[in-house]
């Protein structure tokens, strides 16, 4: 199973999430959510459908950069090293 990385490349958090990723040679899709409408309505989707994004929600934040492995959701630089 492959990763995916929910990102958007305004977010100043992205690039020390992927070099994060990078470092620790996690192999992963990556779907920019401003890149499209399309990509966008499928990250919101999954946002308003998953429970692990309601305490994101209620800091009032996007939830990106966000891993998704499987049915996990990581947000966290530090619980990549949990993988």
């Amino acid at each position: 199973m492959k990763a995916i990385l929910y990102y958007s490349d305004k977010c100043p958090d992205t690039p020390p999430f992927v070099e994060a990723l990078k470092a620790q040679n996690i192999d992963y899709d990556s779907i920019n959510i401003m890149a499209s409408m399309k990509n966008l309505k499928e990250f919101l989707a999954l946002r308003d459908q998953k429970e692990a994004f309601l305490p994101i929600k209620a800091a009032h934040q996007a939830g990106v950069p966000v891993l998704k492995w499987g049915d996990q959701f990581i947000f966290d630089l530090e619980k990549l090293s949990d993988l």
